[in-house]
């Protein structure tokens, strides 16, 4: 049943294929639950794998995970290999796999910068107004300009105190920057704290390059993200993955069509991806996924339902596997109807009547064939597994996690200097200087007394005495408080050196089409 150049799904009249060579025209995986979409995916991982191609997938039931593990034989296996005819290819093995959880849990930690992450991304996951999105611009604008580095929360909450402080200086050039809306901000990071958020942003931040590797004997690693936890911040796993497909999409370099996939990526549950998503982010998505693909990335979205995905995403996903879906109410039968009508018909039966009749790891499958043409629907026996169903014992996860070839290099936080740390600075220099200022001040008019005591030879009394002395000496003080408040000619030359490292700074600053960090040339 294996073949090279093509990752065996399952049986239907024929053995069912999905061709290597057009896998990177990305798919869609549907079904109720309890259908057989989570097995599916795992065959399809398995499969991308020994074809040598690396698989990243989120695992949010915790049954993915039993892929790095040897399966274990069962009756049900048994009996769906024989009725596929898959008996003399079929064997229980385990597949090279990288474990990763955003809360360093179960996995080997995850984590982006603020800064790389950018003001678009972060607005979702914040759940912010069109006014507050502009403030949170304008604070990244700030900080491309003035070279201050936001690596995790406490960043750019030191950041958004020091803008509005300086609200007034600030609208001037940038635009408006009210309180409220900062004080909105503030409030979001709070949500997001809550919510754990804090573990994701900070250093040493996550090499894309690591989803890439290969295993010695050549097949393709499986990158599992622990979701389980994750789900419990839905907005969070949906602006992480996101912002993992838009760095793959920066970072990796245009190859056309290869052979095989460079990388196949699976967004599990991606109606949380659009769910009460603006029109904005959604066309930004779809650009997205019609122009990954020549990164040679493969995109698979998995969800109950084909109307969770966007009309304008769906068009662009060519190779479906469908589960069973009820038809109860309205909405159901229009579901049913949509997954129908997209499979190429098959003379032999109605599309509509099969997905509510379908058993559990039964689906209907139409793959790509040559020229990217759909292959006609058939009724299929999704094949068994080679690798565990089910979870992993934690022993037996943190003994994969300590052979990995990332072991070590993202266990130990880093907390190097950024924009908390330089911003404080600046505060309490600022603040040193007023207290010298102040002591010069204090100094200044102590001597002018003892000066006007050593003239006169005697001490006027405390009250009564004449009090023009005491007004020059206001009017000098005035003075030179108007003076402290100009700028010298030599704070205007290091502002105006200031002013243009930041301004270089921000044209090496490239944000990329989610808004994520990239080095310009």
């Amino acid at each position: 049943m294996f073949e090279e150049g093509r990752v065996y799904v399952g049986t239907s009249v024929k053995p069912e294929y999905l061709n290597l060579k057009l896998a990177n025209r990305h798919g869609l995986i549907t079904g109720a639950t309890g259908t057989g979409k989570t097995v599916t995916l795992q065959i399809l991982a398995e499969g991308f794998s020994r074809a040598g191609v690396p698989v990243f997938c989120a695992d949010v039931k915790g049954d993915v995970a039993g892929v790095g593990a040897t399966g274990v034989e069962k009756d049900f296996l048994t009996k769906r290999a024989e009725t596929i005819g898959f008996t003399a290819d079929y064997v229980y093995e385990d597949f090279p796999a990288l474990y990763w959880d955003l809360f360093g849990e179960q996995g080997h930690p995850v984590r982006t910068t603020i800064s790389d992450m950018g003001p678009l991304l972060l607005s979702r996951l914040m759940e912010l107004n069109a006014t507050q999105e502009g403030v949170l611009n304008i604070a990244f604008r700030i900080a491309d300009d003035e070279g201050l580095l936001l690596l995790d929360l406490k960043d750019l909450r030191s950041l958004l105190s020091n803008l509005a402080a300086r609200a007034s200086e600030i609208t001037s050039d940038y635009g408006n920057v009210s309180k409220a809306s900062i004080g909105a901000i503030q409030r979001q990071l709070l949500v997001l704290e809550n919510q754990g958020a804090e573990n994701f942003f900070g250093e040493p931040a996550f090499n894309i390059k690591d989803l890439m590797r290969t295993s010695r004997d050549g097949r393709g690693l499986i990158s599992v993200l622990a979701a389980d936890k994750l789900m419990l911040s839905p907005r969070l796993y949906a602006t992480f993955l996101l912002w993992l497909l838009s760095e793959l999409f920066e970072e990796l370099p245009e190859v056309g069509d290869p052979d095989k996939p460079k990388l196949v990526f699976f967004f599990d549950e991606a109606h949380l991806l659009f769910d009460e998503a603006p029109k904005a982010l959604v066309q930004k998505i779809e650009q997205v996924v019609k122009l990954i693909r020549s990164k040679g990335v493969g995109v698979y979205f998995v969800t109950q339902n084909p109307l969770d995905v966007p009309d304008s995403v769906l068009s662009q996903l060519g190779n479906r596997i469908q589960h069973a879906l009820r038809a109860y109410t309205p909405r159901e039968r229009k579901a049913v109807k949509t997954a129908a009508d997209t499979f190429r018909p098959n003379p032999d039966f109605d599309a509509f009547e099969v997905i509510t009749q379908l058993g559990v790891g039964e689906a209907l499958v139409s793959t790509l064939e040559k020229k990217g043409v759909p292959s006609i629907v058939q009724r299929t026996l999704i094949r068994p597994p080679s690798s565990r169903m089910g979870p992993l014992e934690d022993g037996e996860r943190k003994d994969l996690m300590k052979e990995s070839p990332v072991h070590g290099l993202y266990d130990e936080t880093l907390d190097r200097e950024s924009a908390f740390e330089i911003l404080a600075k600046r505060a309490g220099d600022k603040v040193d200087a007023e207290d010298k200022q102040r002591a010069k001040e204090d100094k200044e008019r102590e001597e002018g007394g003892r000066m006007r005591r050593s003239r006169t030879g005697f001490t006027l009394p405390e009250f009564g005495r004449d009090d023009r002395p005491n007004q020059r000496s206001r009017q000098r003080t005035t003075t030179r408080r108007r003076a402290s408040r100009r700028q010298s000619t030599t704070e205007a030359m290091v502002k105006s050196v200031v002013r243009s490292v930041g301004s270089g700074l921000g044209r090496a600053l490239v944000r990329g089409i989610l808004g994520s960090l990239k080095i310009g040339q």
